[in-house]
């Protein structure tokens, strides 16, 4: 056989590989099409662990009704933006009713989070519209969901009719984009999880 030839074939044979792992047509849209919660406790002690919860069960609870009928992250954010001080108010509700005085701050922007792992599905890490909820120094361990599509919602005993990847692609998430955050254990989604997080770095440094 020619060796051209064959140099070809395997070429050919290489690329098809590639292109089977890398990221489809707008896999970068699983970044803008959610909205993350990220609940940051005074301190690591017992306490504040168990505050930190009790917060963030009650963000969800008062969110949950709010972003229901949502179909995009522009709406969410609108939704959130409009009921931040009601947010707020119940947060330091929850935090006086349980004997402290923190302060809370609730602030909606951009933000940088590490890769994480959910019960169902597992986000690459990178830069998300997150709603950060501190309570007094903030200096606690972290916890972190996506709260519009209410992945959070199964945190606080809350019920919903429509499984998760109902929810995901009816904010404009492709079936493929959905397999990517799925099925990370699968080699081939692996790869083009690990893709995906190299391509939002390089899009930050441009």
């Amino acid at each position: 056989m020619d060796k051209r030839i064959l140099t070809g074939g395997v070429i050919l044979l290489c690329v098809l590989a590639l292109i089977s792992v890398l990221p489809v047509h707008g896999e970068q849209e699983i970044y803008d099409s959610v909205v993350r919660l990220h609940v940051l406790a005074n301190s690591d002690s017992d306490e504040d662990q168990a505050l930190k919860l009790q917060v963030r069960d009650e963000i969800l609870r008062v969110t949950g009704p709010l972003l229901k009928d949502c179909t995009d992250r522009e709406s969410a954010i609108e939704i959130i933006n409009a009921h931040t001080n009601e947010l707020q108010a119940a947060a330091e509700a929850v935090v006086r009713e349980q004997g402290y005085d923190y302060p809370v701050t609730i602030l909606l922007g951009e933000e940088d989070y590490p890769t994480r792992n959910y019960e169902s599905c597992c986000f690459p890490g990178g830069r998300y519209v997150s709603l950060r909820v501190c309570i007094g120094e903030a200096e606690g361990q972290n916890w972190w969901c996506v709260l519009f599509p209410p992945l959070c919602l199964s945190a606080a005993s809350a019920e919903d009719d429509d499984s998760p990847e109902d929810a995901f692609i009816s904010v404009g998430l492709t079936g493929e984009q959905y397999k990517v955050i799925t099925e990370t254990d699968n080699v081939k989604y692996r790869i083009r999880f690990k893709v995906l997080e190299a391509l939002q770095e390089l899009w930050r440094r441009e």
